[in-house]
């Protein structure tokens, strides 16, 4: 019985389900700055009071809480502001409820695998599919020590998930860690205040369908006009009717902004958020809004023409184009980015990654095939041991937000993407491409292999190359080579066609027209011999 995992069919990708935009807020006043910090300190207060009462009750929340503190909130603010800080919370406290899923998940994966390896000698070899024993006797120590670490936090989540407990840092655990070790960090005090500060604010507010320009508590006009509501503290900051400021900057949304246009004049619901970057002393506003599912083509559409394979690594996208049948065509192409550096410069360079990808893909006209890759499981410290490059690689690789950008921006340009399982696809790339794909003129890396494996999976092949003729010769001696034609195929047991010419230069031309007909041949035991020409042998009994 093989020891290979069932794989997973390949599914076309579904599209977007949203769409979210980004505007600077360019030439605010100082007295709008102002008033968007006082505004976003004070909602941003409310919303810590109102998280602190969720995460309190718990899994006892319902929706006579809900209303209580939507109540409660409306008397310091408004009765829409506290529609959106009632939902932000709610939001924040799922989010939190997942994550602590997803911990409890990582601790059983470390428990089990050091669980197995103390259970083996010390020193035994593992295999491709099971870790062998520890090193040495200290290593092994060591590791029943951190088995009671994980086993006694493992109890500990457990009991706060049973209990609905969940720990939420509003502003970030990492931005708060960060003020005991500022040297580290790069950052002063003040510096560090201001982010703290920034990422606390709330100034969102979800729209609403039907309303004036689809969000009556942050509203943009269509020609660009940003205003919002001000909390009952602050009504006397006011400086347009009905409570509202209205601030001296205007947005375009350079990207998208016909679809935004469209909406807000139809009245259509739109969120927004405003944000200041302290880093660069800027403010932005984020328009974002749901759309309806974009219809996927059926998978044997996206392999119509054949398709683009992609292997995705460390540092570069490695594509190579595969027709129908799922033979490369070309050249491979390989889409270099930089994984160092900030969280904004590792998006950007994906980002531009992706575009050139796209682009190329756009301007063949073909479907991309992708792994689904998911290293949730795979990024253990115990997964992997003593390789710690390997799990910083892993650990590096911007899985999720690489498919959902891959996808947003695959959908503009109506390319589909067809996800693959991802199993074996190096392995056996390397193992049946890459060599018979290495010229004098071209080194075929493994990357380069396992995108061709990638795409014969996506159009239904297998990775495995056609097995080769007959050992002895050329030719059907052995047999009849099946693998190129199966039984119940036509014409499979006929000659083979005819190319008109001379196939040397000793044969003139039409000549050897009965090359394909063996009993047209002079060959023993061929019709040919018993012509009326032909002298049959003499009887042996005269």
């Amino acid at each position: 019985m093989s020891g290979l995992r069932e794989l997973a069919a390949p599914f076309v990708t579904l599209g977007p389900s949203g769409v979210a935009v980004r505007d600077r807020l360019k030439h605010l006043t100082s007295e709008d700055e102002k008033v968007l910090r006082l505004v976003g300190d004070l909602l941003g207060t409310l919303a810590s009071r109102d998280l602190k009462a969720r995460c309190a009750v718990g899994l006892e929340h319902d929706t006579e809480r809900w209303a209580e503190r939507k109540r409660t909130l409306t008397q310091e603010s408004s009765s829409r502001w506290a529609g959106s800080l009632t939902k932000a919370t709610h939001d924040q406290w799922a989010l939190a409820r997942r994550g602590q899923l997803a911990h409890i998940q990582s601790l059983q994966a470390g428990i089990a695998t050091i669980t197995h390896r103390l259970s083996l000698p010390v020193g035994e070899k593992g295999t491709k599919r099971a870790p062998g024993g520890y090193r040495t006797r200290k290593e092994w120590f060591a590791k029943t020590r951190r088995l009671h670490l994980l086993q006694d936090r493992l109890e500990a989540v457990r009991a706060d998930r049973d209990a609905g407990v969940v720990h939420v840092v509003r502003g970030g655990k990492r931005l708060l860690n960060n003020r005991h070790h500022l040297d580290t960090a790069q950052l002063t005090q003040q510096e560090w205040r201001k982010r703290w500060e920034a990422g606390r604010r709330f100034l969102q507010a979800d729209g609403e369908s039907g309303k004036r320009y689809g969000n009556e508590t942050l509203r943009v006009t269509d020609d660009g006009e940003v205003s919002f509501k001000l909390p009952a503290p602050l009504a006397y900051l006011a400086n347009a009717p009905h409570g509202r400021y209205v601030l001296a900057a205007r947005v375009s949304f350079p990207h998208r902004g016909e679809q935004w246009r469209d909406r807000v004049s139809a009245n259509r619901a739109v969120a927004y958020r405003l944000h200041e970057d302290t880093v660069r002393g800027r403010w932005y506003l984020t328009a974002s809004w749901t759309i309806p599912p974009v219809k996927t083509v059926p998978l044997a559409t996206a392999r119509v023409g054949g398709l683009l394979g992609v292997d995705t690594n460390a540092d570069h996208f490695a594509a190579w184009r595969l027709d129908a049948h799922g033979n490369p065509v070309g050249r491979p192409h390989r889409f270099y980015y930089d994984l160092t550096g900030t969280a904004d410069h590792r998006d950007a360079q994906v980002r531009h990654a992706l575009i050139r990808l796209l682009h190329w893909a756009k301007r063949h006209h073909l479907s991309i095939a992708i792994e689904d890759l998911d290293f949730s499981a795979e990024k253990t410290r115990e997964k992997h041991g003593r390789r710690k490059r390997f799990r910083n690689l892993i650990s590096g690789l911007p899985v999720s937000r690489l498919r959902t950008r891959l996808v947003s921006m695959a959908a503009e340009l109506g390319i589909t993407i067809v996800a693959v399982d991802p199993a074996y696809t190096s392995k056996w790339g390397a193992q049946h491409w890459q060599k018979p794909l290495t010229t004098r003129e071209r080194k075929t890396s493994r990357h380069d292999a396992a995108a061709v494996a990638i795409g014969r999976r996506a159009l239904g092949h297998p990775i495995r190359r056609r097995t080769a003729p007959p050992p002895p010769h050329q030719s059907d001696v052995v047999g009849h080579r099946t693998v190129q034609a199966r039984p119940g195929i036509p014409g499979r047991e006929e000659p083979r066609p005819r190319i008109p010419g001379p196939r040397t230069r000793s044969v003139r031309a039409g000549r050897g027209a009965n090359a394909g007909n063996q009993d047209a041949q002079h060959r023993s035991g061929r019709p040919a011999e018993h012509e009326f020409w032909q002298q049959d042998s003499l009887p042996l009994s005269l």
